[in-house]
């Protein structure tokens, strides 16, 4: 039988990258994997001797984010596409119950709601970077992912919407700042991959200049030398186990799989693993009459930002499914329009929520499975209580009948567990420094949301990319 060669982007075999020594060699595609990348290419664009591995345990799946597909919007990627292609990995995690994997090239990028929230400046300040160093990153990370807030530009109940939250004393409502390319394609060059996924990363880099990328590559084993990343053990689908050598390691295989690749590589930083965080996740649902706006509804993406006295997020998206759509699809919308409101609430990091290695279950590799501790504290469970409150009276506002009380969702569900390799400056409370080197292994980097010193209520991926060029810078100046 004839199968479609997937060569939208070239590959190489494990066996061609056993032979070549790399100068950086990362392990994993999605946000922080790709952004490393990217920067890195960028920066030895005319440095020929360097050599860049890449490695992605899943395939190829799409050559963009799923909601650019033009058969696909919103209700078709989050009910069919997305389960028919990501891992339950909460199925046997009883206290993390909603996680959820996606191990293909570009990770769960290609199927994220592209929400790219600052976190707030005084959680900025608490972390072991300056602050005025990290806007210059956050810049460039909006930048180069096309953060806009202008989505909803135009629109009648975008308008109509915030003008009732401002006049209802919430002056934290504002445009949500959405990853996404609004420009149109002209004089030849091609805009029409709006929604932003680490595919773009790696078509950035691959113009650069040349790196090899292994596909379906299970990174099992970090290797050490004398203290010093060294490379990594990798197995190909037929069991067979490759070496790879590298300078350099950057790992952003997952908050999840991070720590259980250090764990199985026997690196046993007091902190590697430890601090799971997440963010609990309130859901509302309503309806609120059509006549109030104009003919040209639009739609509603709107963000109530994170206070130091309201420690979550909203984010009010509508109406209905068609927050995202193709032009192929008719908007058909009933009289009275459906509006969602998703809270995300801040988690404390405890040392006790953590990822670590279930002694009784491997995987068909042979490797150790991971098992989760994780729970809410007082303080967590008292915040969620203040969502679901923010829910009802954001809703009021805008005057948005609730089909019933706001839902808590599920640990995992959010799919913003981070900070189980955390940077810091104390190796007792910390997995890596301040450029994301793990503490006492030259040359041995994490780029994921582990790798986050706290997680503010704002979505994880913006502050994971913008580290993430910061290391990728770093390693460069480190190699000369």
């Amino acid at each position: 039988m004839w199968v479609y060669p997937n060569n939208w982007i070239p590959d190489k075999s494990l066996e061609q990258m056993a032979n070549t020594k790399y100068d950086v060699l990362i392990v994993g595609s999605g946000a922080g994997g790709g952004a490393t990348l990217y920067r890195l290419c960028e920066l030895w664009r005319n440095q020929g001797a360097k050599r860049i591995g890449i490695l992605e345990k899943g395939n190829k799946l799409f050559h963009s984010h799923a909601l650019n597909i033009p058969t696909m919007n919103v209700s078709r990627m989050r009910d069919q596409l997305w389960p028919d292609n990501s891992t339950h990995v909460g199925a046997r995690l009883p206290q993390f119950p909603g996680a959820r994997q996606t191990f293909a090239l570009g990770g769960r990028t290609l199927f994220w709601n592209a929400g790219c929230p600052r976190p707030p400046q005084f959680e900025i300040q608490q972390w072991p970077v300056n602050s005025e160093e990290m806007d210059v990153y956050f810049r460039l990370a909006e930048t180069i992912m096309n953060v806009t807030t202008s989505y909803a530009q135009g629109s009648s109940m975008q308008k109509v919407l915030m003008n009732r939250l401002h006049a209802n004393h919430i002056p934290e409502a504002t445009d949500f700042p959405l990853a996404i390319d609004m420009r149109g394609s002209r004089k030849g060059e091609i805009h029409s991959n709006a929604w932003f996924s680490s595919v773009y990363f790696l078509a950035y880099a691959m113009n650069d200049r040349p790196f090899d990328l292994a596909l379906n590559a299970y990174t099992t084993r970090v290797l050490l030398e004398n203290g010093k990343a060294a490379g990594v053990n990798v197995m190909s689908p037929d069991k067979k186990i490759h070496t790879i050598r590298a300078k350099n390691v950057v790992v952003s295989a997952s908050t999840l799989e991070t720590p259980r690749l250090f764990l199985n590589s026997g690196i046993q930083g007091p902190a590697i693993g430890r601090f799971l965080t997440n963010h609990s996740f309130v859901l509302g649902t309503g309806k609120i009459s059509r006549r109030l706006f104009s003919d040209n509804i639009g739609n509603l993406a709107i963000l109530k930002r994170e206070t130091r006295q309201a420690p979550y997020q909203i984010q009010i998206l509508g109406p209905d499914q068609y927050i995202s759509y193709q032009q192929f699809e008719e908007k058909v919308l009933q009289e009275e329009l459906g509006v969602v409101l998703v809270a995300f609430g801040r988690v404390e990091p405890r040392y006790e929520n953590k990822v670590y290695l279930d002694p009784s279950a491997r995987d068909e590799y042979g490797v150790p499975m991971i098992q989760v501790n994780f729970s809410y504290n007082e303080r967590d469970n008292a915040v969620i209580n203040q969502m679901r409150q923010g829910i009802i009276q954001s809703a009021s506002a805008m005057g948005v009948t609730l089909d019933g009380g706001p839902t808590l969702l599920p640990p995992g569900s959010d799919l913003h567990e981070s900070c189980t390799s955390r940077m810091g400056n104390d190796p007792a409370t910390s997995s890596t420094d301040r450029f994301g080197q793990i503490h006492d292994v030259s040359g041995l980097y994490v780029a994921d949301n582990s790798v986050l010193p706290t997680l503010a209520a704002a979505n994880p991926t913006l502050s994971t990319i913008a580290l993430a060029i910061r290391t990728a810078d770093h390693i460069v100046r480190q190699s000369g």
